[in-house]
């Protein structure tokens, strides 16, 4: 959850700063990885090829690491089964003579991504199947409320170095039909983010530092309330 927190954080310095078509764009599709990397949650068969009686499969962790027969605390998640697997030869090593092992991964945990900001329903979605997209993860999430302003989505994704970097969407190019590979696929803890409109901005401000202080006694009455075209 940390991760998820200190993305948000950022997102919140983003809205507050800036537009997001400012941002350099997210890409439309993900790149294909060359290893897959073990998450909490995933299940790995540990299979030995001359002690067959020791295959065994376990489940990650929520810290992260895996125990087995013989081995204790193996790191896993954020790993490739092949080092995995060669961390757990060098454990073996010391009951078994030149053990021959293999790691796969049995059953993957579902990916995870978070829609923040300016939506019906906020927090954590899980998909089993195929990542989710952008306009599937808003629509999950209930859509966009009055106050979402749907030009200026961004995405905050870990990049290198486990560093957060924020990438601009085309979100209302997507649900207008305009342009469907808009729909840009989300990658693992991916945020989405929803910023609030121009006009919802002022209303807030108004409601804060002017319309609290109106007395009642004044005589007449006055509605202030955000007004979005979702439309154009």
């Amino acid at each position: 959850m940390s991760r998820f927190w200190s993305l948000l954080w950022c997102a919140c310095v983003v809205s507050a700063c800036g537009r997001a078509h400012h941002l350099p764009p997210a890409p439309r599709a993900l790149p294909e990885a060359a290893t897959y990397r073990v998450q909490v949650g995933d299940v790995l068969g540990v299979r030995l090829y001359s002690a067959p009686e020791l295959n065994e499969d376990i489940t990650v962790a929520p810290d992260g690491r895996i125990t087995t027969t013989l081995a204790q605390s193996v790191a896993a998640a954020g790993r490739d089964v092949a080092d995995i697997a060669a961390d757990l030869r060098r454990a073996y090593a010391g009951e078994l003579k030149s053990p021959e092992l293999t790691v796969e991964v049995k059953s993957a945990s579902p990916s995870r991504v978070y829609v923040a900001g300016e939506v019906i329903y906020p927090g954590e979605q899980d998909s089993p199947g195929p990542p989710l997209t952008l306009v599937q993860a808003i629509a999950r999430a209930g859509g966009l409320r009055t106050t979402g302003d749907p030009n200026h989505v961004f995405i905050l994704r870990h990049g290198s170095g486990d560093r957060a970097i924020v990438l601009s969407t085309e979100y209302r190019a997507a649900i207008r039909g305009k342009d469907p590979s808009a729909d840009v696929t989300l990658a693992p803890f991916d945020v989405v983010y929803v910023p609030k409109t121009g006009i919802s901005r002022i209303y807030l401000w108004f409601n804060q530092h002017f319309q609290q202080f109106v007395p009642v006694s004044w005589g007449f009455s006055y509605n202030v309330n955000p007004v979005v075209n979702n439309g154009k």
